[in-house]
């Protein structure tokens, strides 16, 4: 089942989150407020893209092809799953606030402490529908009825992890600059993008469960990466002093996943 061509598909988003990571070696500071918005803005327009290339199309396209719904109404279960994805993640943040929610005396604490830890926790949940996307769009692409190829799968995983290295540098730096080791906090960064191959593992272990409603797992994936897009990525790359900087990254971002998609689809 897992193939050279699948295992490297899988892996290449983690690799994305390994390099970004590395940044803390070569970076003396931490990432300045510029080139975070910009690393942030071009992180949403790739995963935005991908979200509706890479995810939602794909869906529709597998819902009309199944026979069980006509051209016309191919849309219901991309619909349905990606109501359930955005449900979902508003679900795990009611849980697991947001980093911009928390102080210093976060839970009486007066230290940094809880702030890292939190962002540790949230990138790495946050991840999770990464890996999911990656493992459904495999497992559709073994599924020989299914109309996703090797090239699209790719061009998917390749997406994940241009957003997945900006994501990597913005983790491990602020650890370094806070007094950490620079070697563990390239390791903490690594960490949060290990549960991206594991779910990805996981779901194409389950593909002969799960390709009966592909459709509806492909959305799935697209509303809970569209969720962490609103709610986390816009918010921080539109943080402080008015910029259009920000705006032209996503726009960049989108433009490039877009291409790779319909160039390797």
């Amino acid at each position: 089942m897992f193939s050279s061509e699948i295992a490297l598909g899988i892996l290449i988003p983690f690799l994305g989150t390994a390099l970004g990571s590395g940044c803390v070696f070569f970076l003396r500071n931490e990432i300045s407020e510029r080139s975070r918005r910009i690393l942030t803005g071009f992180a949403s327009g790739v995963m935005l893209a991908a979200s509706v290339w890479s995810l939602l199309i794909p869906s529709m396209e597998n819902a009309s092809k199944s026979g069980l719904f006509p051209e016309s109404l191919s849309f219901i279960p991309a619909v349905v799953g990606f109501w359930i994805g955005i449900l979902f993640l508003l679900f795990l943040d009611s849980f697991i606030p947001h980093l911009h929610q928390f102080s210093e005396e976060a839970e009486g604490v007066k230290s940094n402490l809880p702030k890292t830890t939190m962002m540790l926790l949230a990138v790495t949940i946050h991840n999770i529908p990464e890996g999911m996307a990656v493992g459904v769009v495999y497992a559709g692409y073994i599924n020989e009825n299914s109309s996703i190829t090797a090239a699209g799968a790719l061009a998917l995983s390749l997406g994940i992890a241009i957003q997945n290295f900006p994501e990597g540098a913005i983790i491990s730096t602020p650890l370094q600059s806070e007094g950490m080791k620079k070697t563990r906090s390239f390791f903490a960064g690594v960490l949060s993008g290990a549960v991206e191959p594991l779910g990805a593992i996981l779901t194409i272990a389950l593909a002969p469960v799960l390709v009966p409603i592909l459709p509806y797992l492909l959305s799935f994936a697209a509303g809970a990466m569209l969720y962490v897009i609103i709610e986390e990525l816009i918010p921080e790359m539109m943080e402080g002093k008015h910029s259009n900087v920000a705006v032209l990254a996503f726009s960049a971002g989108f433009t490039l996943m877009m291409i790779l998609d319909v160039a390797l689809g």
